[in-house]
């Protein structure tokens, strides 16, 4: 059994998620569990749903600190935790921070973040807003490896959500948000087990 780390800031329903495909039935069942979730926000709901389920946490507000400052107390945090197991990947799900160079070096091939958008086309914040803007008829969901730059990883999954009729941001959000909910969890167990999808994207 595999171990995941997640990372949230939001209201964690990527993270809800997650944990529902490593229930029975889901398709990280068997494959992996969520071994800690770490946030910025200690008072966020992602955090909130970890505390209910009985998962362990890390809160670490940011209370001015540098990014740097802030990623080596996680790392700290995180080391810790792995004194009993390391984990085998992180997993950013609603994590709203960028994080340092040197964090991503430490965990360099070990961190995945989930992207509202085609990261050849758009990057960083607002994904679903840009595809509003844009009038868009289909956008995509990307999965990639974390590295020093910005939505820059090798790209590991990425599926098409169909926007036609779709009149507001709102829905926009929510059709992309079933598509997030799915890819992430087939796409982790695809790395787990080694295999790449069909879907699976190369750069």
């Amino acid at each position: 059994m595999r171990s995941l780390g997640v990372l949230v800031s939001g209201r964690g329903s990527n993270l809800r998620a997650l944990h529902a495909a490593t229930e029975p039935g889901g398709v990280l069942s068997g494959v992996a569990r969520i071994a800690v979730v770490a946030s910025d926000k200690p008072e966020c709901g992602g955090l909130a749903f970890a505390r209910e389920r009985r998962l362990p946490t890390i809160a670490l507000p940011v209370l001015g600190r540098s990014r740097e400052v802030w990623d080596a107390a996680l790392a700290d945090a995180l080391d810790v935790h792995e004194q009993g197991a390391p984990l085998d990947l992180l997993v950013l799900a609603g994590f709203m921070r960028i994080l340092s160079a040197g964090f991503v070096a430490r965990y360099a091939g070990r961190i995945v973040n989930i992207h509202p958008a085609d990261t050849r086309v758009h990057q960083g914040l607002g994904g679903y807003a840009y595809a509003h803007a844009a009038g868009l008829a289909e956008t995509w969901i990307t999965v990639h490896l974390v590295d020093a730059g910005l939505d820059t990883g090798q790209v590991l999954g990425r599926r098409a959500v169909d926007l036609r009729g779709a009149g507001s941001l709102e829905e926009i959000e929510r059709r992309g948000l079933q598509v997030e909910h799915a890819l992430y969890s087939e796409t982790l167990r695809d790395l787990l087990l080694g295999e790449r999808g069909a879907e699976n994207a190369a750069r």
